[in-house]
This record gives structure tokens, C-alpha cells and sequence, in this order.
């Protein structure tokens, strides 16, 4: 089985002056001046945050005074992420048709969580996904699995983010890559140590406003240079690439039924399973605002999406024969997740490409702060304050103990971002779906749908699922090949989401059936041996 990720983007083209923001050549001053305005204009969000997030209702759920058409620019600020702009796009103009498989996934996945999930988590849940499983089974054993496989989940989504923002500032400014995780991770744990779900929530809200407005620039801005004619534009991308007109068709899914019909269930069913997505619900103040945040969501989420083709396509005909983009091998340089970078810069200069850095790097600040605010909730909340502290733990120790955890989420995602670095984020993004659709969306649907799930069943369905995700993924081509350097991998799906998610919602059926019957038994035997 190929791997996901096609091979490194080789075109040749005629030389042009050289780029100002090679990685170890100096800085882009533009791009430089907007990235640190953009960083002031969100530490000052959190500061103002910082001073309501006094309690713990403030601190994970902004107190529920969150409105539904903010919730909903906050909801799409989550999803339309690095992702998105970064990975997305470069998934396009390294694999043409393969990456609007993912784009057009992931555009169709959210409304899945209004449908099956979001109006009846605001009504049961109070800060995380275990606040709502925790009031149809036993506490303890669920918030303990709910919290580990919330971090599992959040982990895989930070790497993605932490692989981008670190390629992004090592080529704005010319440092090593180690360094631009440290200085990323710093920036993640000041946000939400100090300012919580309200600054976390606000600055989702600059971050997808300003993502809109960078993405139809440059949009427009492609589209004008081919006449407003996107049959040329496409021609232009189809003449440049090695493989031409096979891009317009799947190519590493057209041999494997089995692996499209698992990234597709990966990419429209992982949203409604991921925990901190589920956990912006908590956020409004009832369930008619949950429905409205979902509207709002979708409909931003589905206009950026269908800019992605433009900018996809667009970077692959405007950069893709222009040597002063790419490296000695002939790909991209700084990497394919970079291409939307460099195209902004071939539309207007060093200006309008410090605008959308800055605006990709609030992007990635902004979803890593709500990653690690969740992380950090299933800490303090969910194992903390539930389990561990159960009849110490006061509002005030609670909150210490999100703090604490943000730093070691901090730490731990700064190290992950350098193992994965020659990742595509948006590839990595789907990891973290598939773990969700695995784990705790088969939970989710048979707590609120099927009266018949126990405790038991829960627990095994999910351990299941999360542990089968994680060890086939090692096993697979992402891990085990990618990461390892091993010639093929054990497992060839990839995502493995066929075999897990339908796995985990068989066992947890099967164990809850079991556990129903045998309880009834053990009844009758204790009252005849009595």
C-alpha cells in the first residue's frame, strides 16, 4: 500500500529574483511587523479574559454566555485551522483531486455534530464529554477513560498545529525549527494559563474573521491573474505538474476501495467525536444557541473550503514553475505546507504575504490554546476534581491544576512537533479524527441513543476502539513507515477507521448485552442461595 502523502512536488521553471524570506537568508520585515501586532492585538485578548476567568464556570465554559452566532465564528475558527490554510492547500497543490477528498470531508463533517450530537450535549453536559457520559454510567472508570482519550485525540490535533506554525516561523524568520516550537508552545500556555475558554473563544473570533478575509484576497487575487476564468486556472496547474492531467483524478485511493471508504468515514464522522469541538457547547447558553452555532460554523467553514480549491490550484499555477520557490530538489520551499505562503508573496509582495502569515499564525495559536484548554480540562475536571480530589478540590486548587497541566501539554507538543515536522498537517488532523471516531463517538452515540449501554460496555468499546486506533496507526503507513523509516508498513490502511470504529461500537453492544443479561442472574442466584 503507498503511503498517503504523494512524493515532494517536482516542477522546473524559469528562474526569478530571488525570495527574501528563504529560511536562514534573513527576515521578511512586513510579515514580521504583522505577525508581532498579531500577537500583542491576542496576549491583549487575554489579558481582558484573564480578568473574568475568576471561576471554574469561566475558565472552561465562559460562564455560557457565549451567543450562538459568536459561538459559531469561534466553532469555525476551530475547524478551519493550519490545517486548512497550510496543509489543505498544499495537499492540493501537491495531489490535486486527493486533496479535495480531505477538503470536502472535512467540510461535510460538522453538520453530522448538530444532527447526532450537539443539542443533547448542552443540555446534559456542564464543561466536558465526560460530564455528559458521567450521567448515564458510573463516574469514575468513564471519566477516566474519557480523560485519557481526550488527550490521546488532542495530542494528534497539536502535532498538526505545531508542525505548521513551526514551519511558518522558521521561514519568516530564519529560525531553526527547534526554536520556533519553543517559542510557539510558550505563546500556547500563556493563553490559556491566563484567559481560559473567554480568551481562547475571542481569539478563535479575530482568527476566523481575519482567515476570511486572507483567504478571499487571495482567492481574488488567483482568479484575476487567470481573467476570473478558473477553467484556465486549473489548465495552468494541469501543465506545470509532473503528472498533469492525473491530478483531475484519485490517485492514491483508486486502488483501495477499503481505504477510501475509511477516509471517507474518517473525515464526516471523526467531528462529531472531537472533544474540543463538543466542548464549545458548553460554552452558550441553551441548546436553541448550540443549534445556532452550528449554522453559523457551517456556513463559514463551507465558503473558506471552497477558497481552498482556488488557493490549492492557485499556488500549483502561479509558484509551481517559478524556481525562486523551490528548494535545490525542486520542492517547495520550507515544505509543501508552505505553498500557500509563497503564493501570497507572488500576488503582492512581502505585504500580503506578513498579513497572511500573521493571520496563519493566529490561526495556529488560537486552535492550539482551545486544544490544550480541553487537555487540560480533562486534567483538572475530569481526573482531579471528580476522581483524585473528589472531596479536597475547591474551584480555586481546580484551576491550579489546569495551569499546570497546560504546561506539561506545552512541553509535551512542542516535542511531538519536532518528531513529526516532515508531516502534512492536514494529513495529521486526520490521525486525530480517526482516534475520535474510534473512541469517544461510538461512547457518545449509544449514551444518548441506546438505553441499553452499561458501564462495562462503555469502557470495553472504548478501550477497544482507542487502543486499536493508536496501535494501528503506529502500524500503519503514517508511524510506521513515515516516523520509524521501515520499508512497508504491517497495517496498510490508512486512516484504520473501518476496522476500529465498527469494532468499538460492536464490543461496547455486545459487553453491554452480556452485562444486562448476567445481572439478573446473579440476582436470582443470590436470593435462592438467601
Amino acid at each position: 500500500m503507498r503511503s498517503l502523502l504523494p512524493a515532494g512536488l517536482v516542477v522546473l521553471g524559469g528562474a526569478t529574483p530571488a525570495f527574501a524570506a528563504e529560511p536562514g537568508g534573513g527576515m521578511n520585515v512586513a510579515a514580521v511587523t504583522m505577525f508581532v501586532a498579531i500577537v500583542l492585538v491576542t496576549l491583549g485578548i487575554t489579558y481582558w479574559a484573564a480578568r473574568r476567568a475568576t471561576s471554574a464556570d469561566q475558565f472552561y465554559a465562559a460562564g455560557g454566555q457565549i451567543s450562538g452566532f459568536q459561538n459559531g465564528i469561534a466553532l469555525a475558527g476551530d475547524m478551519i485551522s493550519a490545517g486548512a490554510l497550510l496543509g489543505l492547500a498544499g495537499l492540493i497543490c501537491a495531489s490535486g483531486f486527493d486533496g479535495l477528498i480531505f477538503a470536502v470531508g472535512y467540510a461535510t463533517g460538522l453538520p453530522f455534530v448538530v444532527f447526532l450530537v450537539a443539542e443533547r450535549l448542552r443540555k446534559l453536559g456542564r464543561y466536558t464529554v465526560a460530564d455528559v457520559l458521567a450521567t448515564r454510567l458510573a463516574e469514575t472508570p468513564i471519566r477516566i477513560f474519557t480523560a485519557v482519550a481526550t488527550l490521546v485525540i488532542v495530542m494528534f490535533y497539536l502535532i498538526a498545529q505545531m508542525v505548521g506554525a513551526g514551519q511558518l516561523i522558521r521561514l519568516l524568520f530564519g529560525l531553526d525549527y527547534l526554536y520556533a516550537q519553543i517559542l510557539v508552545g510558550a505563546l500556547m500556555i500563556c493563553y490559556v494559563m491566563f484567559g481560559g475558554m473567554v480568551a481562547t473563544t475571542w481569539v478563535q473570533i479575530v482568527k476566523a474573521v481575519l482567515l476570511l478575509g486572507a483567504g478571499i484576497a487571495i482567492s481574488l487575487l488567483v482568479l484575476a491573474s487567470f481573467g476570473f476564468n478558473y477553467d484556465s486556472l486549473v489548465a495552468r496547474a494541469v501543465a506545470v505538474h509532473p503528472r498533469h492531467a492525473a491530478i483531475m483524478m484519485p490517485q492514491v485511493y483508486s486502488g483501495s476501495v477499503w481505504q477510501s471508504v475509511s477516509l471517507g468515514m474518517t473525515l464526516m464522522l471523526g467531528t462529531a467525536g472531537l472533544p474540543h469541538v463538543l466542548m464549545r457547547f458548553f460554552t452558550v447558553p441553551d441548546a436553541r444557541a448550540a443549534r445556532v452555532s452550528v449554522f453559523w460554523a457551517v456556513m463559514c467553514q463551507s465558503g473558506f473550503f471552497a477558497l481552498i480549491f482556488v488557493i490549492g490550484f492557485g499556488a500549483l499555477a502561479v509558484i509551481g514553475g517559478d524556481a525562486a520557490y523551490l528548494d535545490a530538489r525542486g520542492a517547495i520551499r520550507g515544505g509543501g505546507n508552505m505553498a500557500t505562503i509563497h503564493l501570497s508573496h507572488a500576488l503582492g509582495g512581502d505585504r500580503l504575504m506578513g498579513l497572511v502569515s500573521a493571520v496563519a499564525f493566529a490561526t495556529i495559536l488560537a486552535v492550539v490554546a482551545g486544544l490544550t484548554l480541553t487537555g487540560a480540562s480533562a486534567v483538572s475536571h475530569d481526573l482531579y476534581a471528580r476522581i483524585i480530589g473528589r472531596r479536597s478540590a475547591t474551584e480555586r486548587s481546580e484551576i491550579r491544576v489546569s495551569r499546570l497541566a497546560t504546561v506539561c501539554l506545552g512541553v509535551l507538543s512542542v516535542l511531538l512537533g519536532i518528531a513529526f515536522q516532515t508531516q502534512n498537517v492536514a494529513y495529521m488532523i486526520s490521525l486525530a479524527y480517526a482516534v475520535s471516531c474510534s473512541s469517544t463517538l461510538p461512547l457518545l452515540i449509544l449514551a444518548l441513543y441506546w438505553r441499553g449501554l452499561t458501564t462495562r460496555g462503555a469502557i470495553a468499546g472504548g478501550v477497544v476502539g482507542l487502543v486499536g486506533a493508536v496501535l494501528l496507526t503506529v502500524l500503519g503507513p503514517p508511524v510506521w513507515v513515515k516516523v520509524l523509516g521501515n520499508a512497508a508498513p504491517i497495517f496498510p490502511l490508512d486512516p484504520p477507521t473501518i476496522v476500529t470504529m465498527p469494532v468499538a461500537f460492536l464490543t461496547a453492544v455486545l459487553v453491554s448485552v452480556l452485562d444486562r443479561r448476567r445481572a439478573p442472574a446473579a440476582a436470582l442466584s443470590q436470593a435462592v442461595s438467601v
